[in-house]
């Protein structure tokens, strides 16, 4: 194999003309040695009879527990006045069953956030895995952002044009003066 320098001594002033095929060859002889051992391993393979299904899926309706809560603190279980007191029980035979219905807690705006904590974790002690809250959606005002709506944030001001106003205290409206 020729090596070529870059002194002049003792060697020929034209470029080296050979192309260096070692590490080519190295790429290729590590490239038929996988295709020699991959090879049979794609070629081999079990023959099963898998037995053929014809059946349907069960569609089975999930149970949903509908549980309002009013201003007052009265239940209602699926639309029947319940007791705080019997809440507990009923969570205990509904967390029994299997499957396990959908517990769906909705409740007035104005409702004791305490109140709801207590049943809460009266669900979840009782084994009730599936719990969520009803809710309606919120208005929205005459520009479509709920955010400018007057709230303790904004110091109670809102825009007309839904916009709402820089944090500097400059008005929504004015254009920042030029860098000199």
């Amino acid at each position: 194999m020729a090596f070529g320098s870059f002194d002049q001594k003792g060697g020929s002033a034209s470029p080296m003309t050979e192309i260096n095929m070692v590490p080519l060859i190295d790429v290729m002889l590590v490239l038929l040695v996988i295709f020699i051992i991959t090879a049979p391993l794609m070629a081999h393979s079990i023959k099963i009879d898998l037995p053929q299904v014809s059946s349907k899926p069960v569609e089975q309706e999930p149970v949903i527990i509908d549980l309002a809560m009013d201003k007052t603190g009265g239940l209602y279980w699926n639309d029947t006045p319940v007791q705080m007191d019997d809440l507990r029980e009923m969570f205990v035979n509904e967390g029994k069953q299997d499957p396990q219905p959908e517990l769906r807690i909705r409740a007035d705006a104005d409702t004791r956030y305490e109140e709801l904590a207590q049943i809460l974790s009266m669900a979840k002690g009782s084994g009730l895995k599936k719990l969520g809250f009803i809710t309606q959606p919120g208005s929205e005002s005459a520009g479509g952002n709920p955010a400018s709506e007057a709230s303790p944030a904004t110091g109670g001001a809102t825009q007309g044009s839904g916009n709402a106003a820089p944090a500097n205290g400059a008005p929504a409206n004015s254009t920042p003066a030029p860098a000199n």
